[in-house]
């Protein structure tokens, strides 16, 4: 999504748009906090904190699904539209990739969103991406399920506290599928399971190392 820009210097700079994706506990915030401090980039978050569904989904996902989809996609559409109107460069925390091809299908896969709905959320994903860019750089957060509970356990949020191994399970196996043909921008894998990024600066510095190569291929 890189554009070319003048100022009245007439010096050139590009803007620059790097996701985080990874599924529930890999460490997407964490990483899109570490990052936006190291390039000193703006940084969009989910919306965990604030969301008037999260709470209400966990305990009862077949009611809450169809409204928590739709909060998200319209919170992850109006993201992209101010990083194409503001032109800063941005660490985005998850992308409208994942509620598309992951969270949805696999609610509705579950038995815990209707044909009805899940026909009617697509459809408005797909308008809205006939209007977006992909990032620059996708870097997508690799963990094994063990990994994720541990984490999400950690972290102890209390609204997830009902999510199951097997919620899980089928979402790793749906991010596994969807990156493996993912082709919007370029990709970055990082398996972290044996990396502790927040804790350890030298695995943060690994994962540094191997973005800003990416980054500088782009030009």
């Amino acid at each position: 999504m890189h554009s070319l820009e003048q100022n009245t210097n007439i010096e050139y700079y590009y803007t620059m748009h790097i996701a985080i994706a990874g599924n529930i506990g890999a460490g997407k915030t964490s990483l899109t906090e570490l990052l936006a401090q190291h390039y000193k980039w703006e940084a969009h978050f989910e919306e965990v904190i604030d969301n008037p569904y999260l709470d209400d989904f966990y305990n009862h996902m077949e009611r809450w699904s169809f409204n928590l989809q739709i909060f998200f996609l319209k919170s992850r559409f109006a993201q992209l539209i101010s990083i194409h109107e503001e032109k800063k460069n941005v660490i985005q925390d998850r992308t409208i990739y994942e509620d598309a091809h992951i969270f949805a299908p696999n609610l509705h896969a579950m038995g815990l969103m209707t044909k009805r709905d899940f026909d009617n959320y697509i459809s408005l994903f797909e308008m809205m991406e006939n209007l977006i860019q992909g990032p620059d750089v996708m870097v997508y957060l690799r963990s094994t399920v063990p990994n994720l509970v541990n984490k999400i356990q950690k972290r102890g949020r209390s609204f997830e506290n009902s999510i199951s191994i097997d919620y899980l399970s089928r979402l790793n196996e749906r991010y596994e599928a969807w990156i493996s043909k993912y082709d919007k921008s370029k990709l970055l894998i990082i398996d972290v399971d044996s990396l502790d990024f927040v804790n350890n600066k030298e695995d943060l510095g690994v994962i540094i190392e191997r973005l800003d190569a990416e980054i500088n291929g782009l030009f």
